[in-house]
């Protein structure tokens, strides 16, 4: 019997710089919000149906936490969304403190934010939020659970947690763990295009070939609802790798530093508005053409009228 469909919404963006995540703590860019000009976040609030939602950030996985949870609060304040709160959970001991899991019960919105994905996991695996988390997303039509690079990979059970682009195609380049699971079917890469990424989502989906693997751009994001149906949006691309036809596969056997062999794996290339379903394992060029394919009884929630 196949598991009931979570009633949330996830946004997984691709992001646009570490957040957080430098080689020199010392070393501080300049932190930029791109993706809030092409209206991602934007998305991010319309799908809570609320003009004003209560929004909470979830800085953990960042080095700079002070820094990212303003420029959030800020952004979001140019949308004229005001209810906006930082959750800066930095140790194990925090996460379940009462405040913190009052103020998730409430939130229609849960951000977080890009840095280390690894931390998510540590900080969150296994706690009460991260349950609780979980249920209001199984549960709960309109709330909507967004994440950043980072925010946006650990959202997967079977998660990347790292890899090396110049040994991409060669075994071990990709380091894989476990993430939040919130959903199970996928694989999540973010700063795909530009950095390059594509060796180590090959690799693992050809760790795990029955995952979908969904490599985000930068400045884009995907909207994910029923658990399923993937809506690319924002302005650049994902990149959808799909092993489910693979034959020929010597991933799992390679030794470490040895070349990959993979044959038939399926890639396809999403823009803005095209759309995936993951079941099925088809792309359509919008939501309208998905629908009309699968007919009213697979048909999604329409997204609320803003009140």
């Amino acid at each position: 019997m196949d598991a009931p469909k979570p009633l949330g919404k996830l946004i997984a963006v691709g992001g646009n710089e570490d957040k957080g995540t430098y080689a020199n703590p010392r070393r501080r860019k300049k932190y930029y919000l791109n993706f809030f000009e092409l209206g991602i976040l934007k998305r991010v609030v319309l799908e809570s149906g609320k003009t004003d939602p209560r929004i909470e950030v979830v800085t953990t996985a960042s080095m700079i936490p002070e820094e990212v949870g303003a420029i959030y609060v800020s952004s979001f304040g140019m949308l004229n969304c005001l209810n906006v709160g930082v959750l800066d959970i930095r140790v194990p001991a925090d996460t379940d403190q009462p405040d913190h899991l009052q103020r998730l019960a409430q939130a229609d919105i849960i951000m977080f934010s890009g840095g280390d994905q690894s931390r998510l996991k540590e900080m969150f695996g296994g706690t009460r939020f991260l349950k609780l988390l979980t249920e209001r997303y199984q549960q709960e039509p309109h709330f909507v659970i967004a994440g950043t690079s980072a925010g946006a990979m650990a959202m997967s059970q079977i998660m990347i947690r790292g890899g090396s682009v110049p040994e991409a195609l060669l075994k071990g380049a990709v380091k894989m763990g476990t993430g939040l699971a919130l959903i199970q079917n996928v694989v999540i890469d973010s700063h795909f295009v530009k950095r390059g990424r594509f060796g180590r989502l090959i690799e693992a989906v050809g760790l795990h070939p029955k995952l979908i693997g969904i490599g985000l751009g930068e400045d884009t994001g995907v909207l994910i609802r029923d658990g399923n149906l993937i809506e690319t949006i924002g302005s650049n691309l994902v990149i959808i790798v799909d092993g489910h036809n693979i034959r020929h596969n010597n991933t799992p056997a390679a030794a470490k530093g040895t070349a990959l062999s993979i044959e038939n794996m399926t890639m396809h290339v999403l823009a803005k508005g095209n759309v995936y379903d993951i079941r099925e394992r088809k792309f359509f060029v919008d939501k309208r053409t998905h629908d009309e394919a699968v007919g009213t009884s697979a048909t999604v929630l329409p997204t609320p009228a803003v009140s």
